[in-house]
């Protein structure tokens, strides 16, 4: 019943920060771009700073923040990452790391994650970014962009979001 709870939390605070969204930075130039990802769905996180290096940005100005289920047993040194466990019944997040990474204003956001995900949908609502990419499948209310392509195949994921980065005049 509490997982219930804080499901219909998750999609409150979503809908909120949907209405509450700034739009009007949305066709600023690329200087920072985040990745917010599902560990169980892809886990080539160098792939994605490299991505950024081609982009022209380096590897300070790319953020990547992901998601597991539940927390592994042995001790892990990444600080970018976030449970379940750090989003209390209401829907909100516990997490001081999750905090800063989603108020740094990113000029683009990638999420990088299938289906509807109620924990990554909320903290893409959440985030501060100007631009947001995201993928088939998910809440198409959130992104500003959605990609038909696998996001696992680097080299299509990479071309395609190259490609609408350059139409949109963001590189």
């Amino acid at each position: 019943m509490l997982k219930k709870v804080k499901k219909n939390s998750l999609k409150k605070h979503t809908q909120k920060n949907l209405l509450e969204r700034d739009v009007s930075q949305r066709n600023t130039p690329l200087k920072y771009l985040g990745f917010l990802v599902d560990e169980t769905f892809f886990d080539d996180f160098e792939m994605l700073y490299e991505f950024g290096n081609e982009l022209g940005l380096q590897r300070k100005d790319v953020k990547v923040f992901t998601f597991v289920e539940t927390r592994r047993k042995i001790p892990s040194l990444r600080q970018n990452q976030i449970t379940n466990k750090e989003f209390t019944w209401r829907g909100e997040i516990h997490s001081q790391n999750a905090r800063e990474f989603l108020d740094f204003p990113f000029d683009v956001l990638i999420g990088i994650y299938r289906n509807k995900h109620e924990f990554l949908s909320a903290m893409v609502a959440e985030s501060k970014a100007k631009f947001k990419i995201g993928f088939d499948g998910v809440d198409e209310r959130l992104f500003d962009l959605l990609l038909a392509v696998d996001p696992q195949n680097s080299k299509t994921f990479k071309s395609e979001v190259k490609k609408y980065l350059e139409i949109f005049k963001k590189i």
